[in-house]
């Protein structure tokens, strides 16, 4: 075994486990069921606990979702964090029946527009101490504070980042709530190696979780999380996990297991950072399936463009495939094509540019018409 030194974050109590100040670094996984679907919810819930997870995430995007956390946690014995979306005011609702909340700064603009983010930070942590509850300030590289992302350079991702999670956790100290942790995520795991770095360098008293977010399937998604993990838990970064793949919902424990097995390997010192992606090579990033995927023909879609654009894996292009309306726009922009996956349409981008929304049978032979345009460009 390898004695790795742990940055002596503080300790996190989040339901049955404590993360940071040196105990065992969590694993986690979030559920991919629609959550008023109790019954489907609570079998998902139930097997990612079963296999290891310390703590298992639910997305709530509705006061429908928020009722039904009641009798999921009833349910479960499982460490029951929430991500709430847009609207911050669910954290009332939801707080009674969770050990954890999540929140992305990003998202605070969406609901109430003029109303100070602080103003709805310190709600947030509020309704968390009154309930015993954990905090995650989840910042998130497709949807950075907006008044942050503006005072830094289109091409520097990781500056607004950083300045957003050091403004909060200073808010969320100076009230008083030191119950937080923070996850900085990007698709690029170098990405997530250097912001992690710089964040641990200026506040190594805060807990981390630690992801490779939209890694995509299996065993890509495993190899691209594979080498953050080891940069920065090897360096004693990270307090609590999660390995996000693009699999089926019946499939979502495998997450936890491969979680296990890449801290495992890193205890034991087999470290296997093999993948370098400063080399000329196409890169696919899909997002992990969720309650938000509004059509499972998304995962289908995944793994065709794999197999479609393999023909160009010598290629330095970076395609995007996401699942959702709310992660899809934004984390597509810094692809060279982006797939967003709507009920009935998959939007396709150049970057930033709309290419417009076609059908699921459609949007393979426009993908490669588009893919063979840049090769073409840059030949």
């Amino acid at each position: 075994m390898v004695e790795i030194k742990r940055n002596s974050t503080r300790a996190v109590q989040i339901g049955a486990i404590t993360i940071g100040f040196g105990h065992p670094i969590a694993t986690q996984s979030m559920t991919a069921t629609h959550t008023q679907d109790i019954v489907a919810t609570l079998e998902q819930v139930n097997a990612l606990h079963q296999a290891g997870a310390g703590i298992v995430r639910i997305a709530v995007d509705s006061k429908k979702d928020a009722a039904a956390l009641q009798a999921i946690r009833a349910g479960t014995a499982a460490n029951l964090a929430i991500d709430l979306q847009e609207n911050y005011r669910l954290a009332v609702e939801v707080a009674p029946f969770v050990d954890k909340l999540r929140y992305n700064p990003g998202h605070l603009y969406h609901h109430e527009p003029t109303k100070p983010w602080q103003d709805k930070v310190k709600f947030i942590a509020e309704v968390a101490a009154s309930n015993e509850c954990a905090l995650r300030v989840g910042v998130n590289c497709g949807s950075v504070d907006p008044a942050k992302k503006a005072k830094f350079s289109a091409d520097d991702s990781v500056g607004p980042m950083l300045a957003s999670a050091f403004e909060h956790c200073e808010l969320l100290d100076t009230i008083g709530f030191t119950r937080y942790c923070v996850s900085l995520k990007d698709s690029d795991p170098m990405k997530v190696i250097d912001v992690n770095k710089r964040f641990a360098q200026s506040r190594p008293d805060v807990p981390l979780h630690l992801g490779v977010t939209e890694a995509g399937m299996p065993p890509d998604g495993i190899i691209k999380t594979r080498i953050a993990f080891e940069q920065l838990i090897s360096r004693g970064i990270g307090d609590t996990v999660r390995v996000s793949l693009t699999v089926p919902n019946s499939r979502k424990p495998e997450e936890i297991a491969a979680a296990g097995a890449i801290l495992a390997d890193i205890a034991a010192g087999r470290v296997r950072s093999v993948v370098d992606y400063g080399l000329a090579s196409l890169n696919i990033i899909s997002c992990p399936s969720c309650s938000r995927v509004e059509n499972e023909a998304f995962i289908d879609l995944a793994s065709q463009v794999k197999q479609m654009t393999s023909y160009a894996s010598q290629h330095k292009i970076t395609i995007a495939v996401m699942g959702c309306r709310v992660n899809g726009p934004g984390e597509t922009d810094d692809a060279d094509l982006g797939l967003w996956c709507g009920p009935t349409h998959v939007n396709l981008k150049r970057r930033s540019r709309e290419l417009g929304a076609f059908s699921y049978d459609a949007i393979l032979p426009k993908l490669r018409e588009e893919l063979d345009r840049i090769i073409l460009e840059r030949a």
